[in-house]
């Protein structure tokens, strides 16, 4: 990728006939709208936050500007925007019993029994986070092994990816569960001898999920206000929610009117009646300053590969009897489809599995002679691929929306789900942009941290925290460090329809940025993922400043 820097970009700005306000004194790098690494040293916004000029280092500033604030030569880049996250869920994940992060059973059972000591009068114990895969356990948890630390009242955790849920036996016995529980199409009940063992998989979830206690507005409020201090302070100053209810909206909502919403927001309703609900007969217009908008609608195809409900052309090679499930016939995904895309909703469909990606690739290609224009399709994840499928990902401007941590996560569990000879499209980054898919990048927190330097750093070099394994998994699939970026700024923005709004910084752009303790493009990998945000600004207003 060629590297077009200041004096030669900055040239062709047309200069305002004054600034209002005036970020100064930066070490500034951002992208322009080809990929292509723009260096500044100052930034004019107007009184509403957007961005008049870039700034060269010798260039005349204006002489009195309304305001105007000196950042000591600290690196300055846009705000990183998250292509798939679930805003809710990682503020309830905070605020309650968090299983993320632990290596055995044991270790979660010890943190089950402190949250439990820790919180008596609460009814329920509800939380999630956890995986057994990371665990070693070889099999899933059972409500035995949460009855031997807590058994007076319900459990209820999620499992990492929210595939899947591990219930106690106070909790079944809440949801009226028995051995003659029959699991709902695209559910999975594992049993043992016959009876539920504990474990809910995709939507049998719902069989115990309709007992839980609600969350009250107060609940939800503060849970937002968690989760958006954590998408803050890690930099990252626009997401797309994927998956959003009527209570999340209504929260999203109290928010903009009581002036706390910060950070942007782009929201795809679970579901089409959802969407209908929010938006009516169309996407919503830009809420709260462009802080807030309804662009579509969030499918689910398939379940999670870890908890193998993933949808898969062939039997998993670790459990030849499973195949995964799909959740819609060919037919119906085709009316849902249809459904949200005559009233103009962008259409973003969940699809881990390999057949699971090719039914949804074949309901773009038989739709897209209807509903024609600008569609933008997202297929959400598009983990595992068929190779002789990977080249439909470049046609009808598809979308191929997915997340840097899963490949270096997911990569030994991954290896035993498939088998090595059915990798060959597995997180298939780079194939993707030489088919000439679109890339957008983002975490799928709280599944993963949200933390952009992770998934930056993973994204080009396939390579975990450890530096594991040496060289890169698969390191075809590698993009270049310019590639990841884009796709998690100018990339991410565009799948979203924002990208005339925010994903970088540019004259007519909000001026979203974020102040960092190094230079991401010189830094290695391990010292990109130890990167700082020391200030965090939306709209020309700093919105986190690290302790």
């Amino acid at each position: 990728m060629k590297f077009l820097y200041a004096a030669a970009m900055l040239a062709l700005t047309p200069a305002p006939a004054f600034a209002d306000a005036l970020i100064d004194n930066v070490d500034g790098i951002t992208l322009d709208k080809d990929g292509h690494v723009i260096h500044f040293t100052g930034i004019g916004m107007t009184r509403d936050g957007v961005v008049s000029r870039l700034f060269a280092a010798k260039e005349k500033r204006p002489d009195r500007p309304d305001w105007r604030a000196d950042m000591k030569g600290r690196v300055l880049l846009p705000g990183f925007i998250d292509a798939h996250g679930h805003v809710m869920e990682l503020g309830f994940r905070a605020l309650e019993l968090d299983l993320s992060g632990t290596k055995s059973l044991e270790e979660a059972k010890a943190r089950i029994v402190a949250y439990a000591a820790a919180n008596p009068d609460r009814k329920w114990i509800l939380g999630g986070g956890w995986n057994q895969e990371s665990w070693g356990l070889g099999r899933f948890p059972t409500a035995a092994d949460l009855d031997s630390v807590v058994g007076d009242r319900p459990v209820w955790l999620s499992r990492a990816d929210g595939h899947a849920a591990w219930a106690n036996s106070a909790a079944m016995k809440a949801a009226g569960v028995t051995a003659k529980s029959v699991a709902p199409v695209g559910g999975r009940i594992e049993r043992s001898g016959g009876v539920p063992s504990g474990v809910f998989v995709d939507a049998a979830q719902d069989l115990v999920a309709k007992t839980v206690p609600q969350p009250s507005a107060k609940d939800r409020n503060a849970a937002f206000l968690k989760a958006q201090a954590i998408l803050l302070g890690y930099g990252i100053t626009a997401t797309d929610d994927m998956g959003t209810s009527l209570d999340d909206w209504m929260t999203y909502r109290r928010m903009g009117d009581t002036d706390r919403l910060r950070v942007r927001i782009v929201s795809y309703g679970l579901g089409v009646e959802t969407a209908v609900q929010i938006g009516g007969t169309g996407p919503t217009p830009w809420l709260y300053g462009d802080r807030l908008r309804l662009v579509g609608v969030k499918l689910y195809d398939d379940g999670a590969l870890g908890s193998r409900g993933a949808w898969l052309k062939a039997p998993y090679s670790d459990a030849p009897g499973q195949s995964g499930a799909g959740f819609m016939s060919d037919t119906l995904i085709r009316n849902r489809m249809s459904r949200a895309a005559m009233d103009g909703y962008q259409v973003a469909v969940h699809a881990i599995g390999d057949k699971a990606n090719a039914q949804v690739l074949g309901a773009i290609e038989e739709m897209s002679d209807t509903y024609t224009g600008d569609r933008r399709w997202r297929i959400e994840h598009a983990q595992i691929v068929d190779p002789a499928d990977l080249p439909r990902f470049g046609h009808h401007g598809i979308i191929a929306s997915m997340q840097p941590t899963h490949a270096t996560s997911d990569r030994t569990m991954a290896e035993a789900r498939l088998g090595p000879d059915r990798l060959g499209g597995a997180y298939a980054w780079n194939t993707m942009l030489k088919n000439g898919a679109a890339l957008a990048f983002g975490s799928d927190y709280p599944v993963e941290s949200p933390d952009p330097f992770a998934g930056w750093a993973a994204a080009f070099t396939r390579m975990d925290a450890q530096g594991q394994p040496f060289g890169g998994w698969r390191p075809e699939e590698r993009v270049t460090r310019e590639q990841a970026w884009w796709a998690f700024t100018g990339g991410a923005a565009y799948a979203g329809f924002a990208e005339g709004k925010y994903g970088r910084l540019a004259v007519g752009q909000h001026a979203d940025f974020i102040i960092v303790d190094r230079d991401p493009l010189t830094a290695s990998p391990t010292e990109l993922r130890a990167t700082k945000v020391e200030e965090t600004w939306v709209g020309g207003q700093q919105v986190y400043k690290r302790p």
